[in-house]
């Protein structure tokens, strides 16, 4: 049997292998502290739990819309207006199978065999696997601590060419946490309009700004984190990914959504009736209560911990004498520069699982530029966890300069 090359090409998700690592130290007896892994430890908010238990007493769970129930896209629209002040059609809103299904809609409906599409170096490695899955070339361009490792106008103009479609971003971005500041967007999203391009924002972490003080708060946070659909001029050309998973905790819901230009809808729709007909009713009709009071109340509380949580690791890791060398204000990592441990990325990560059993994910999954001097570490863990996580890290960096 012969497998397609876009199968074997495929490099592995070190993410989910150095948790495959970790698994088997713990068959052995170990305690891994698991840090690798961008997964939310508070789960559903409980409103979401007690809609699912309700529903299973009737359970009726028939397919729905290709594009998802009509009262979730609703229930999303209205997210927009209230919590972002953003007006958005919920006609334009289509419910995925998780911010993967959206972004392989918008890759089947956008891209063709050599089309290029622009990302940063580093970001998210499977977003650029759905491009590739399709035929698209992706140019991965470095981009610099002082930009918040976030892709600039100038980049997308010296790195655009005859057979670049568009760009994509993430913002806040995995792994550095970091945002791109709304005014830079705005204007790679007129740049790629001008040049019949299409623009993909990843604002899965969105909801996830991390509050800070002092003088560790930057630019893109005191303007605040805010969605490129308050951009109304770009949207017909502007693709946005969202999901349930991070925000809201439901990561096994596996339930997202984006929202499209009005001319891409019958393509989407299309494209979800064949590619996997609808997504998971049952998640679809548990999320509802996602925008109840008393849902959003219990997120805005997770997210105030995973600030003090993000106040706890960057304490701790200028402690050990290592470096942020760019301050996440979203999501939960730290992209963390070893350059002085004399270690590459896949050896500190090496090291410290088998030595001191804590599990991070090295740079090397993220690109390549300059990414054997990276790891990143999760913060999306019990206080518990993460204070004895880091306690090892310490020691274990401590041991790498007596040796030296």
């Amino acid at each position: 049997m012969k497998f397609a090359t876009r199968a074997t090409a495929i490099s592995p998700f070190l993410a989910m292998a150095y948790g495959e690592k970790a698994t088997e130290l713990e068959q052995q007896g170990h305690n891994v502290i698991r840090l690798n892994l961008g997964e939310p430890d508070f789960g559903a908010p409980d409103a979401v739990l007690d809609a699912l238990s309700t529903s299973l007493d009737k359970p009726d769970y028939p397919y729905t819309s290709a594009l998802g129930l009509p009262q979730l896209r609703q229930a999303i629209s209205n997210f927009y207006l209230e919590k972002h002040q953003c007006t958005v059609c919920p006609d334009t809103i289509v419910v995925t199978a998780g911010a993967s299904g959206a972004l392989l809609l918008a890759s089947a409906a956008l891209v063709e065999e050599g089309d290029n599409i622009l990302l940063g170096d580093p970001s998210y490695p499977c977003n650029r696997r759905f491009l590739n899955a399709f035929g698209g070339d992706v140019t991965l361009i470095p981009t610099r601590a002082e930009d918040n490792f976030q892709l600039t106008l100038k980049d997308v103009q010296s790195y655009w060419n005859s057979n670049t479609k568009g760009v994509l971003i993430a913002t806040p971005a995995n792994p550095t946490g970091t945002a791109i500041k709304s005014d830079e967007l705005a204007a790679i999203a007129r740049y790629c309009q001008q040049h019949n391009g299409f623009l993909i924002v990843d604002e899965i972490y969105l909801d996830l700004a991390l509050e800070q003080s002092g003088s560790a708060t930057n630019a893109s946070t005191k303007e605040g984190l805010q969605t490129i659909l308050k951009h109304t001029d770009f949207r017909d050309t502007v693709i946005v990914v969202n999901s349930f998973s991070k925000y809201f905790g439901m990561t096994g819901w596996r339930l997202g959504w984006c929202v499209v230009p009005p001319a891409m809808l019958p393509i989407m729709e299309r494209l979800a009736q064949n590619l996997f007909i609808c997504p998971s009713t049952l998640s679809q009709k548990a999320a509802l209560a996602c925008f109840t009071p008393q849902a959003l109340a219990q997120c805005e509380a997770n997210r105030a911990t995973l600030s003090a949580r993000a106040r706890l690791v960057f304490s701790a890791i200028e402690n050990m004498g290592l470096a942020i060398d760019a301050i996440p204000e979203g999501a939960f990592y730290a992209y963390i520069n070893i350059e002085k441990t004399g270690l590459n990325a896949t050896a500190f990560c090496d090291q410290l699982l088998a030595d001191f059993h804590v599990a991070l994910t090295p740079g090397n999954d993220f690109g390549n530029h300059r990414a054997d001097s990276y790891v990143r570490l999760s913060f999306a863990t019990k206080e518990c966890q993460l204070t004895e996580g880091l306690r090892r890290i310490s020691a274990f960096v401590s041991r790498l300069e007596t040796v030296s």
